[in-house]
């Protein structure tokens, strides 16, 4: 038989080999520190990321203008130019040091979206209310299946010495 000291220890031992290494894999000290790094806190220069929101457009334009017309208003037929364009603002507007979106970044992005999507405009459904008979249904039924529900608690509960 093993010494019960003995055993603690291994199991100690073992609980620290495992703690080690789940440590050492949730660190993940391998991944590129570029990428997990905050960006450094710089001042936000306005005239800089204006002029990196319009090389961004630029480049959304000149994608756009390979969509037909009739089919900018179906977001599966550009989704990857817009996904582009969006990354586009975002990794430059925080590479300059400003936060994304802002306010200066969220014009920008409506200007984009009067120029191609003005014409998009969904159509309101205009709901009717449903048929008088339908809707005294609709109304009657719950509170009959209420009613009788109640009333078979209470008639269940007169006869609990019966049923018991």
């Amino acid at each position: 038989m093993m010494d019960p000291n003995l055993l603690t220890l291994i199991k100690l031992c073992l609980i620290f080999a495992v703690n080690a290494l789940m440590a050492r894999g949730l660190s993940d000290s391998d991944a590129d520190p570029s990428v997990t790094q905050r960006p450094r806190l710089l001042r936000c220069n306005h005239s800089l990321l204006l002029l990196e929101m319009e090389r961004c457009g630029e480049q959304f334009t000149a994608d756009m203008n390979h969509i037909p017309p009739e089919d900018r208003c179906n977001l599966t037929h550009f989704i990857r130019e817009y996904h582009v364009f969006s990354f586009c603002t975002e990794i430059n507007a925080e590479r300059i040091g400003c936060f994304w979106p802002n306010p200066q970044v969220e014009r920008f992005i409506i200007r984009v979206h009067r120029h191609f999507f003005s014409n998009c405009t969904l159509e309101r459904l205009a709901f009717a209310d449903p048929p008088d008979d339908t809707l005294i249904l609709l109304i009657l039924v719950p509170v009959f299946l209420t009613l009788a529900m109640v009333a078979l608690v209470v008639w269940c509960s007169k006869r609990s010495d019966i049923l018991a």
